[in-house]
C-alpha cells in the first residue's frame, strides 16, 4: 500500500493568467502558497478473489471490471495514463471540501499519480515531472477548462511566485521571506467558507482572455505583491493589494462573484477587513480576507457564523506518507 499526502493551495494573484489560452500569448505569472491541509490518497494492488477487478472510494464508491467504466475522472484518466493493467483499490480523503477553490482537484490528480508512480515501482518521478503529467491527465484527457497554477502548487509546495512563459515552459521561484514576515502574513489572513461548492471548470470557461487590460493589472499585482512580501513595506499594503485584484478579476466574468459573496465581502470590510478575494475561479468556495489580528473577531461576527477555518503555509508539496513494499 501507498499513502501519498498532497497540500491545498491558496492563490494570491495572478490567477487567470496561467491558463493557456492566455499565457502563450502573453505570458503569464501568479503569486500563490500551499498550506496545511491536504489531499490524502491511498492505493494497493487489488487480490484477485472478488467480483470487481478495480475499487475506487471517493464521494462514491465504485466496484468496475473495467477502467473505461471508472466514473471518477481523474481516477479514469491516470489510470489509462499509466496503463494499469492489475487491478488497484483507490482510496481518496480530504481535510477540505471539493469544489472549493483551493486546488482540490488537483491535489488529487497529483497525489494519485505520486502514489501510482510509487506503487509501480517502475519511475519515481520529481514534483515538476509530476505537475506537468498532471496538467496532461487534467488538460488533454479529461479536457477540463483548468490553468497550470494548481499542479505545480501542489507538486512543489511553497510559497513561490510561479511564471508561464508564452514558449509553454514556467519557472519557480521560492520567495525568499523570513520566518517572521511569513507568520506576520499568516496573522493577518482567514480563510472562510462560504457554504456554497463550485465547479473551477465551468467558471473559468466563463471568462473572457481578450481582457488585456485587467489581466496586465492581475500580473503587475503579482510583482507588486512579491515587492511587499520581500521589501520593508507595510504589510497591510499586501491587503490593500488583495483588494485591488479582487475587484479587477471580476470584470473577466459575471460568474466569478454574486450578491451574496459581494455581500460577504463587503459585511467583512465594514468590519475591518482590509481587502480579500475568493479563491480559485470564482463563484463560492473559500474567502480568503485580510484583516488586523485583533479586529478579526469582529470580522467573525459580521460573517454571521460562517466557518473560518485555521491554516499554516507548508513548503513540502505532494509526498508519500506511507510505503509498504
Amino acid at each position: 500500500m501507498i499513502i501519498s499526502r498532497s497540500p491545498y493551495r491558496i492563490s494570491f494573484f495572478g490567477g487567470g493568467s496561467d491558463y493557456p489560452a492566455y499565457f502563450l500569448k502573453h505570458g503569464g505569472c501568479v503569486l500563490s502558497t500551499t498550506i496545511n491541509k491536504y489531499c490524502y490518497v491511498s492505493v494497493r494492488w487489488l487480490p484477485p478473489f472478488f467480483e470487481h477487478k478495480h475499487r475506487i472510494v471517493w464521494s462514491h464508491i465504485e466496484n468496475v471490471n473495467k477502467i473505461d467504466e471508472i466514473q471518477n475522472n481523474v481516477a479514469r484518466e491516470c489510470l489509462r495514463f499509466l496503463d494499469m493493467e492489475r487491478g488497484i483499490a483507490i482510496t481518496h480523503d480530504g481535510d477540505l471540501p471539493s469544489r472549493s477553490g483551493m486546488g482540490s482537484s488537483s491535489a488529487f490528480t497529483v497525489g494519485l499519480l505520486n502514489a501510482l508512480h510509487h506503487l509501480t515501482g517502475k519511475r519515481i518521478v520529481g514534483p515538476y515531472q509530476l505537475a506537468s503529467e498532471a496538467t496532461h491527465v487534467e488538460q488533454d484527457l479529461i479536457k477540463d477548462n483548468v490553468g497550470n497554477q494548481d499542479q505545480i502548487a501542489c507538486a512543489i509546495g511553497g510559497l513561490n511566485r510561479i511564471d508561464f512563459l508564452s514558449n509553454g515552459t514556467t519557472e519557480v521561484n521560492t520567495l525568499q521571506i523570513s520566518d517572521e514576515r511569513k507568520k506576520e502574513l499568516e496573522s493577518h489572513l482567514m480563510m472562510v467558507f462560504t457554504g456554497f461548492p463550485r465547479t473551477a471548470s465551468e467558471i473559468a470557461g466563463t471568462y473572457d482572455f481578450n481582457r488585456d487590460k485587467e489581466l496586465e493589472i492581475m500580473k503587475d499585482c503579482v510583482e507588486e505583491g512579491e515587492n511587499i512580501l520581500t521589501g520593508h513595506r507595510n504589510i497591510t499594503d499586501f491587503g490593500l493589494l488583495l483588494d485591488e485584484a479582487w475587484r479587477t478579476k471580476k470584470e473577466l466574468s459575471t460568474a466569478i462573484s454574486t450578491p451574496y459573496i459581494d455581500f460577504l465581502y463587503d459585511s467583512a470590510l465594514k468590519a475591518g477587513a482590509i481587502g480579500g478575494k475568493l479563491l480559485g475561479a470564482g463563484g463560492g468556495g473559500f474567502m480568503l480576507l485580510f484583516c488586523e489580528p485583533s479586529l478579526q473577531e469582529q470580522v467573525k461576527e459580521a460573517l454571521k457564523g460562517l466557518l473560518v477555518v485555521p491554516f499554516e503555509f507548508e513548503n513540502e508539496g505532494s509526498k508519500v506518507l506511507y510505503q509498504d513494499d
